[in-house]
């Protein structure tokens, strides 16, 4: 059984990088890696993905367009896919979900759905599955890379990208991959919860069709 404390992110064990320096970081790390899984852990609800046509759409009210646009980014995750591949690198992710469905969680998984069809390892899990987990507060953001090193991904409380907290300690590292490996093991591939969820919901604005 996982000991939720050997999860804990102390800041005084980990090396604080500011938006540039961690953009910058992680480029170098992700390209560096080579022959071993990374994950990604996604816990809060609403993001503001900035330079995003579609997540812009989705600010604007403009669903359809949103959908649309998403269809339109196929080709680069196919290739995102195909180098991941090529690199023995491949790159999963745990998506925790809370419903009803936020307006943001209702498009993301729509464009979760479009990365999952190119290739890429996306799993749903429902928050009740790690509520146990959350008994003093909300588990952090995460992203592992090919088990060298975790980032702990920062964000303004609007939820725009703001940073990260690098950790090495390979002993922290251990944790994290195991506990978000169980999660993505027990998970529902995002593909099939969209189709047996998300895509016969209204749209989250009035007037504006299904999805």
């Amino acid at each position: 059984m996982l000991d939720v404390h050997t999860l804990r992110l102390d800041p005084a064990q980990g090396t604080h990088l500011p938006l540039d320096a961690y953009t910058q970081d992680f480029a170098e790390r992700e390209s560096a890696t080579r022959d071993h899984v990374s994950w990604k852990f996604e816990r809060n609800q609403h993001f503001e993905e900035q330079g995003d046509p579609s997540r812009d759409a989705l600010s604007q009210g403009r669903w359809d367009e949103a959908l649309r646009l998403l269809e339109g980014e196929r080709e680069h995750w196919l290739g995102i896919a195909r180098e991941d591949e090529k690199r023995g690198t491949p790159f999963r992710r745990v998506r925790v979900v809370e419903t009803p469905l936020t307006p943001y969680m209702q498009w993301e998984l729509h464009a979760l759905r479009v990365q999952a069809e190119a290739g890429l390892g996306i799993r749903v899990v429902e928050a009740e599955r790690i509520r146990a987990w959350e008994e003093s507060g909300l588990l952090p953001e995460v992203v592992v890379l090919g088990g060298q090193v975790l980032y702990e991904v920062l964000y303004t409380d609007a939820g725009v990208l703001a940073g990260g907290r690098r950790f090495t300690e390979q002993g922290l590292i251990r944790h994290w991959e195991q506990a978000i490996e169980s999660l993505y093991a027990s998970g529902e591939d995002v593909v099939s919860y969209v189709d047996r969820y998300v895509s016969r919901l209204p749209s989250p604005f009035p007037g504006q069709g299904v999805g």
